[in-house]
């Protein structure tokens, strides 16, 4: 299993096995989409607002509960949006990198 995160689209995706080409993919509301294997098995949950969806009363933990022994494994979880630079300020960084002219 595997969880990643783009924080360019905000969009989070858990994958529990690698997705074939006959994949459905059923979206069950504006933010929720699952892809199903041919025989009805799910390859995995894509989040398409995981933000709000994985940061809620948890303090931004993701938490692994081993059902049968009570065990908790706790992970931090940050997610963040990615900020876009003003023109500004990208031509301020470039200009600082450039070495002196002769």
């Amino acid at each position: 299993m595997k969880f990643t995160y783009d924080p360019r689209y905000n969009v989070g995706y858990i994958r529990f096995k690698n997705k074939k080409r006959d994949a459905e993919s059923i979206k069950l509301s504006e933010e929720l989409v699952i892809d199903l294997a041919p025989d009805g098995t799910v390859y995995g949950i894509e989040l398409l607002n995981a933000n709000d969806q994985m940061q809620r009363d948890d303090s931004g933990q993701f938490a692994v509960i081993n059902e049968e022994t009570g065990e908790e494994t706790k992970f931090a979880l940050q997610l963040k949006k990615a900020r876009r630079k003003s023109r500004k300020a990208s031509a301020s960084a470039r200009s600082k990198r450039r070495p002196p002219g002769p």
